[in-house]
């Protein structure tokens, strides 16, 4: 699975030596980070799970991974977190310049779009899908500029992972089911499971970095209630649901 993605991201990618250079070689830099691609993975399983084939929801799975990038980027700049680094390097715009950092960025976004619509089927609800993530986690990242500064409010907080982590976990699902034919029904089975597994996902990662809103206790109970909520949502799908499933319950006490 991990190898088709990655053949799937590089084949979507420009050249290395595509003009201008430094655009082409950000853009690589960003996706060869040496991410999990959860993502993707959950966009290919949502094609299986609704009862089509993996194969047919590669384009959406490179897609939401570009997509991922882009957030990534503007993530790390100085306006945002200011972060040099990003999975054990350089941070883009640390490595390439601010300003090649946001238009690499921009054209990430531009290009999951691209990649998303040359999916096989349902490519205008896949569209739809991948702009409601992207707005969704705009949305989510400004309501978080506030929340870093009070993390007691509570609904915002409820809204930040809600869109800036969620989102695009529900997108991947959803994305992957219509790739792969699936009912509306399904495609909304497995949008609550993306919803409840980028909420555990988002607690889990509360518990690694110590800064969760809630104390670890009531922290520990929502990954549970959530992973559990995510496990059920698959209950009706008609194709093999084994690594969603086995992702929800992996997510639960990991380290990293």
């Amino acid at each position: 699975m991990l190898e088709l993605i990655e053949r799937t991201l590089n084949e979507a990618l420009p050249a290395v030596d595509e003009r201008p250079e430094v655009l082409s070689a950000a853009l690589r830099w960003a996706v060869a980070g040496g991410g999990k691609r959860l993502r993707p993975q959950i966009c290919l399983a949502a094609a299986t799970a609704v009862g089509g084939r993996a194969e047919d929801a590669l384009q959406p799975a490179a897609a939401i991974e570009l997509l991922h990038s882009y957030t990534l980027v503007h993530d790390d700049l100085p306006c945002m977190d200011n972060d040099v680094e990003r999975r054990g390097k350089a941070s883009v715009w640390a490595k390439f310049g601010e300003a090649n950092a946001v238009l690499a960025a921009d054209a990430l976004q531009a290009l999951a779009f691209a990649t998303a619509a040359r999916a096989p089927r349902n490519v205008p609800a896949i569209v739809a899908e991948l702009a409601r993530a992207g707005q969704g986690v705009v949305a989510g990242q400004v309501e978080d500029l506030v929340l870093q500064a009070d993390r007691s409010d509570h609904s915002r907080v409820a809204f930040v992972y809600e869109h800036k982590t969620a989102d695009l976990f529900m997108a991947a699902a959803c994305m992957g089911a219509l790739a792969g034919g699936g009912t509306p029904d399904q495609v909304a089975a497995l949008r609550t499971y993306g919803l409840h597994l980028g909420l555990a996902f988002q607690y889990e990662d509360d518990l690694l970095d110590g800064d969760s809103p809630f104390d670890a206790a009531e922290t520990t109970r929502r990954v549970l209630l959530h992973t559990k909520a995510a496990v059920e949502a698959l209950a009706t799908l008609p194709g093999d649901t084994t690594f969603l499933s086995s992702l929800a319950t992996r997510l639960v006490g990991r380290t990293a």
